[in-house]
């Protein structure tokens, strides 16, 4: 049981009556209220009174087939559950005496069994009534008709016969049916006549013909008539149609003829069929289906047209049927009312019918009367609004009985379609009808009022959560139920009062609306329900979602076949709602296919396929809200080979080629390559020949002759070129003249007297007809006489010989074959061959800049001396010898330096000069055959320059507080020395060093004891050598007073040496005797500096190597024109014999300089290792047993009981020896070399066990103590030290280093 919304309207046409009855009816409406709504619920529902409602009915109109049970249908509902009873043709009909007629339990549906009987005899006006103790309620009025289908009446048809080209009408007049027939022609083999514009069928089942044709001659014209309900179908007497043409009209005498025309063939203008006239009406009822007919005559066949006079048809519910010849307007209103008119047209004219069309109207709703629900004492209103044409008669009745035959009530007053009941009171619930009518039908419909009191109850769930996307609509709903109607009302989190403002609205039914709802929004709602008989509330909760959103939308994709395409689909949502991916192609599923993977954020297609093209929609879902995005996947390929190739348009010179381009595959054809084989020079070899445009499908090509030309082309378009296509037939081209001559012709002279010609050849391609042969023609340049010419074939060269040298030739070489000559050559000009410049330049000049620098100037040889083309001037200059050399001391083996300078100058800078030098300098003059002749030698000194570093810096007799250097000169001194510069400073394993002290001393000064020095401290010391142009680069040392030298530091360049010398210096090295002098060698970490002075004469020096004790042979190295070399990639921890070897080209003769043993040290470091020293051994040996004395009194104290300060003892005993030392750790601090940027390090090792090694690359590595140190004769200290780079990690904290005293010392603390 449902109750239905009851809506108060309330307008002019309710309030038509004038006068007093107009007063009284606005004074009711100010005292009413708002209907009220009964829900579905049926916790609700139980318990409430209802006066019945029709539910279900049978339609107004039944025809029934007498073979089955009449059924008539009556339902309705109620509270008490209502009674039915029935009337028939007005009266009572008594549904129990018939034992025929069943109604159904609990309804009022008749089922009436009419086997066996007249079915006529139930035929009649049946209307159903349902009553409760509430109210009456009726149906319609449903009239009850059996269907017929009667037979066709006996008749006999004539045969028709008719002439060519008049028209013709086959009446079917079937008979009146129940409901009406279906029409439809058909032959006596039961199929369909054709129909088209000339045949057609008319609505009222008649055939027509607008002309007839010698193909209508049939004798089997047959109607069929179908009745719906019986499903039977009858037929029409077959009929007979002649149709005679010209010839046989002459010759046959005419029985039963009609329509005979004095011009029975001629074409002739439009008339109309049906309807006749010039106009005609049609009624239709407002809904109905409106169907207009044109049928016209003529010849040619007319065509139709239609057209509203005065507006235009509704083309959404207009539609043209039988080939224009009917219009068909659905639900037609009065709009449609008017003037249509049919046109009939052929070439002869036009005809045309007006049909006007009136539309009337059964009655039909306005406003029905609805539901009406009062609470006692309230006021309320009954609306029939209905319209029709004619105006339909409105009568009301009261449960089933005419309102003026009702018991008479003060409360009710009927005002024309308005019944208003005032203050009604408890029981007087009643069902009121409504009866509205014209001549076209009529409407009834029930509306009961019911007079209830009840509390207010809230029927939407309690604590219903609501959930919406941001931005969107939310209707938190409050469905409640009461009478009187409840209040509304409406709280956010029980305290804020929402009022019907922005940006809350709240609706009648109670539903509160937020129309765009935000964040904020969220949050608890308690709505309360409100009326005279109590108080309801009910809370729900609204929660705002983010949207969901694509971040990033899939791509459109053009991809090709076989490769993989990859969408992607990034989307942002709430986090709270769950999100579901939907891939679709074409608005439909993906296909069940492994190469589609769906991915979290992609779609991936893997070796795409054509059929895979389409659009993809990327579909994200939530519960609240989705969000869809779309590209589509264009796949492409290489273009199909183009084919049916033709040559058209033939000449000697040109044809036109066409072709039909292949399939795109969706990628546009850019361009076609033409290619052409030329099957007589060179077969199976293809050639571009030209490129058109990808829009065109000819090309008209340029042909050579002497060719067999076979073409074929290529289509190129986005992916790639196609496959080519099929070769077209062979074409072959006439041979002529040569076109051309051959090209990149020279002429160059390879000797002196002669002259090359030379040439590209002609291809086959080029040579345009057989026996090719190339004339070649020559003259000198500038010399008034006649060409000399040969005529050469296979080859690309003439040589003319007995020619000046270098002379500048004109040349031509002209291509001609068994066909005539190619065109006029062209002019190149050559030379011929070059000899050696004859003359050297003079007025050579030496300007000397700086000691190292110096610029040449020279005068340029004249052109013709040059005989050929000047490359340039060669300078050659070689040091003589140093200026404080003597002549003996001259190196006669030295080399020249050479120094090109192209082109015509004069002039030329001399880099790279050794200070105090003597230079020999000449020129020679160069073109592309070689060098002239010297000019004369000159010579050029350089000014002094700084000297080069000390060749060695040694320490000997090292003391407690004293020891002495020796040095020796430089070896490449740059000048008169004039004396030398030591400095020395203290430094230490930290970034701190101490004053620097300088002395100077003279030239012939070359050793020095230095005294009152410091023996726990180590030094570095700095020598430099000075001229009159300043002091050059140091040699370094560092050393300490007890233990001489330390491991030197890697030479930071060979100039810079850290020397150890094997030999006392000698200053002056002999004129005769041995070739070589001192050497001396400097080591570092992984290399060796090696220096030497030499006396000889050899220009082949080598320094040779070996690992000491070894059977390898010796390695060596070039060191040609130098004193000095460094042997790099030495093992470290390894010693090497080491020697400088001279070797005479001319002889067997060697000379050697003795063996030299140089040892690489392995882990370097510079700590000085007292650890080592004797006094500092018996130092802490003492201390030692000082301490094991105190640590024996102090446990025997401790036994007897007594109290030993022994810390206290220890401290105040401390040896005053070890105080400077560092901390716990007992290392030496760091210090920084400011001049050569390399920090030292300690020697000490930290306390955490490892070793660290300086930043920068070019220090030495800390090592560790322990290690078995050896000095060389000289004291410097060359051993192999054994500290260890860094700690295990499983050795935990436990010291790597040997023991030292000072450790030894810690342990006891």
């Amino acid at each position: 049981m449902d109750f239905t919304v009851v809506h108060l309207i309330v307008g002019e046409n309710t309030m038509r009556s004038s006068g007093s009855g107009a007063v009284l009816l606005m004074i009711l409406l100010s005292h009413m209220t708002s209907a009220l709504e009964v829900p579905l619920d049926p916790k609700v529902l139980e318990g409430l009174p209802q006066p019945p409602t029709i539910t279900l009915q049978s339609p107004k109109d039944y025809i029934f087939d007498p073979r089955e049970n009449i059924v008539i249908h009556c339902e309705a509902k109620g509270k008490p559950h209502p009674n039915f009873s029935w009337t028939r043709n007005g009266s009572h009909f008594d549904v129990e005496q018939d034992s025929k007629v069943l109604m159904k339990p609990s309804s009022g549906t008749l089922v009436i069994d009419i086997s066996g009987e007249k079915a006529e005899a139930y035929e009649g006006t049946y209307q159903c009534t349902a009553h409760n103790d509430h109210g009456t309620a009726i149906s319609n009025n449903i009239v009850i008709r059996q269907s017929r289908s009667p037979l066709w009446s006996k008749e006999r048809l004539e045969a028709i016969t008719v002439q060519m080209g008049v028209s013709l009408v086959l009446q079917c007049r079937p008979p009146a049916g129940l409901p009406p027939p279906v029409i439809f022609w058909m032959d006596n083999i039961f199929q369909r006549l054709p129909l088209d514009n000339r045949v057609s069928q008319a609505l009222n089942g008649d055939l027509y013909f607008s002309n007839v044709l010698p193909e209508d001659n049939r004798n089997d014209y047959i109607c069929y008539a179908r009745f719906p309900y019986t499903q039977t179908i009858q037929q029409k007497q077959p009929i007979s149609v002649t149709v005679l043409e010209m010839d046989t009209m002459n010759d046959t005498s005419l029985y039963n003829v009609t329509n005979f025309s004095a011009n029975p063939t001629g074409e002739r203008r439009p008339g109309f069929m049906t309807p006749l006239g010039a106009s005609s009406t049609k009624m239709v009822l407002r809904g109905e289906t409106l169907e207009l007919e044109c049928i016209a005559e003529g010849l040619p066949t007319p065509e139709m047209s239609w057209q509203k006079d005065g507006g235009e048809l509704p083309t959404s519910r207009v539609s043209f049927l039988n080939y224009k010849k009917t219009l068909k307007i659905l639900d037609v209103s009065e709009a449609d009312a008017g003037d249509y008119t049919c046109t009939a047209t052929n070439r002869l004219g036009t005809a045309h019918h007006n049909i006007k069309v009136n539309v009337k109207a059964a009655p039909f709703w306005i406003s029905a009367p609805r539901n009406l629900i009062l609470a006692p004492n309230e006021t309320g209103i009954l609306t029939c609004r209905v319209n029709g044409d004619p105006k339909p008669d409105i009568n009301w009745f009261v449960n089933g009985v005419p309102i003026e035959n009702a018991p008479e009530d003060h409360t009710r007053k009927v005002d024309a379609d308005t019944v208003i009941l005032s203050r009604v009171q408890s029981g007087s619930s009643a069902v009121y009808q409504c009866n509205a009518s014209n001549e076209f039908g009529y409407l009834i419909a029930n509306a009961f009022v019911s007079v209830l009191a009840e509390p207010p109850r809230v029927l939407t769930p309690p604590n219903q959560v609501y959930q919406v996307i941001t931005n969107s609509l939310a209707l938190l709903h409050c469905a409640t139920f009461g009478s009187p109607i409840p209040t509304i009302t409406w709280f956010k989190d029980s305290q804020i009062s929402i009022k019907s403002e922005d940006p809350y609205v709240i609706h009648e039914n109670g539903t509160l609306e937020i129309n765009v709802a935000q964040s904020q929004n969220s949050g608890k709602y308690t709505c309360i329900a409100t009326n005279n008989l109590g108080v309801k509330e009910n809370h729900v909760f609204l929660e705002v979602k983010d949207p969901t959103r694509i971040l990033k939308q899939p791509e459109y994709k053009v991809v090709q076949r076989g490769t993989s395409a990859v969408f992607e689909c990034k989307v942002k949502h709430d986090p709270s709602l769950i999100p579901t991916m939907t891939w679709l192609k074409n608005s439909g599923e993906l296909p069940d296919d492994e190469r589609f993977e769906v991915d979290a954020d992609s779609l991936t297609i893997k070796d795409v396929t054509d059929e895979d093209a389409g659009t993809y929609t990327c579909i994200m879902n939530t519960t609240l809200d989705r969000d869809s995005a779309s590209a589509t996947l264009t796949v492409v390929e290489k273009p199909d080979p183009p084919t049916d190739l033709e040559l058209t348009d033939q000449t000697e010179r040109s044809v036109q080629l066409t072709w039909i381009p292949g399939d795109e595959h969706n990628s546009p054809t850019q361009k076609f390559l033409i290619q052409y084989e030329d099957l007589l020079h060179e077969p199976s070899i293809w050639v571009n020949m030209t490129e058109v445009a990808g829009t065109r499908t000819t090309a008209q090509l340029d042909l050579s002759p002497y060719v067999y030309y076979s073409f074929r082309v290529l289509a190129k378009n986005q992916v790639g070129y196609s496959q080519p296509s099929q070769p077209s037939r062979q074409y072959r081209t006439n041979p002529a003249a040569p076109d051309e001559n051959p090209s990149d012709v020279h002429g160059e002279g390879t000797e002196p007297g002669n002259l090359v010609i030379s040439w590209k050849s002609l291809t086959g391609f080029q040579s345009n007809g057989p026996g090719l042969e190339y004339k070649v023609l020559w003259r000198q340049s500038d010399v008034d006489q006649d060409w000399s010419s040969k005529t050469v074939a296979n080859s690309s060269h003439f040589v003319v010989s007995g020619v000046p040298v270098y002379v500048p030739y004109e040349i031509k070489v002209q291509a001609l074959n068994d066909y005539g000559n190619g065109p006029e050559a062209e002019v190149v000009v050559g030379y011929s061959g070059e000899d050696l410049p004859l003359s050297a330049t003079d007025g050579v000049l030496v300007m000397v800049h700086n000691s190292t620098v110096a610029q040449v100037h020279w005068e340029p040889v004249s052109s013709h001396s040059v005989r050929g083309k000047l490359k340039g001037y060669k300078v050659y200059y070689r040091r003589e010898r140093g200026l404080h050399e003597t002549e003996e001391e001259v190196d006669q083996e030295a080399q020249h330096q050479v120094l090109t300078f192209s082109g015509n100058q004069t002039e030329g800078r001399l880099p790279g000069l050794q200070p105090y030098s003597l230079y020999i300098i000449f020129i020679r003059v160069l073109n592309s055959k070689g060098e002239g002749p010297q000019s004369q030698e000159k010579q050029f000194e350089t000014p002094e320059g700084v000297p080069g570093p000390p060749s060695f810096l040694n320490v000997l007799n090292p003391s407690l507080d004293s020891l002495t250097l020796e040095w020796g000169p430089p070896v490449n001194k740059n000048g008169r020395l004039t004396g030398y510069t030591l400095k020395y400073q203290p430094v230490s394993n930290t970034t701190e060093v101490g004053p620097v002290k300088v002395m100077d001393f003279l030239v012939n000064e070359t050793t020095v004891t230095l005294d009152n020095l410091n023996s726990s401290v180590l030094y570095k010391f700095y020598l430099s050598a000075k001229t009159i142009k300043g002091a050059g680069a140091n040699v370094t040392k560092e050393a300490s007073a007890v233990m001489g030298t330390s491991p030197t530091q890697p030479p930071p360049h060979p100039t810079s040496p850290v020397t150890q010398s094997a030999h006392p210096p000698l200053h002056k090295a002999p004129s005769v005797g041995p070739v070589f002098g001192i050497v001396n060698t400097s080591v570092s970490e992984e290399c060796a500096l090696i220096t030497w002075e030499y006396f000889g004469h050899h220009k082949n020096i080598y320094v040779e190597y070996m690992v000491e004790n070894s059977k390898e042979d010796w390695k060596k190295e070039s060191v040609n024109g130098s004193h000095s070399h460094i042997l790099k990639g030495l093992k470290p921890g390894t010693s090497y014999r080491v020697r400088v070897v001279a070797r005479d080209p001319a002889g067997p003769t060697l000379h050697t300089t003795s063996e030299e043993v140089v040892t690489v040290p392995a882990v370097p470091s510079r700590h000085v290792d007292i650890a080592t020293q004797g006094w500092f051994i018996g130092l802490m040996c003492a201390i030692a047993l000082l301490i094991l004395v105190l640590l024996i009194v102090c446990f025997i104290k401790r036994n007897k009981g007594g109290k030993y300060p022994v810390k206290e003892k220890e401290e105040a005993h401390q040896d005053p020896e070890i105080q400077p030392m560092k901390e716990d750790d007992g290392t030496f601090g760091e210090y920084s070399d400011t001049e050569d940027h390399k920090p030292l390090k300690g020697s000490r090792t930290p306390s955490n066990g490892t070793v660290r090694r300086d930043e920068s690359d070019d220090s030495l590595v800390d090592y560790g103590e322990g290690g078995d140190g050896q000095f060389n004769e000289d004291g410097s200290f060359i051993g192999q030290y054994s500290g260890k780079k860094e700690k295990d990690t499983h050795e935990g904290n436990e010291s790597s280093e040997a023991p030292s005293p000072v450790n030894a010392m810690n342990s006891f603390v």
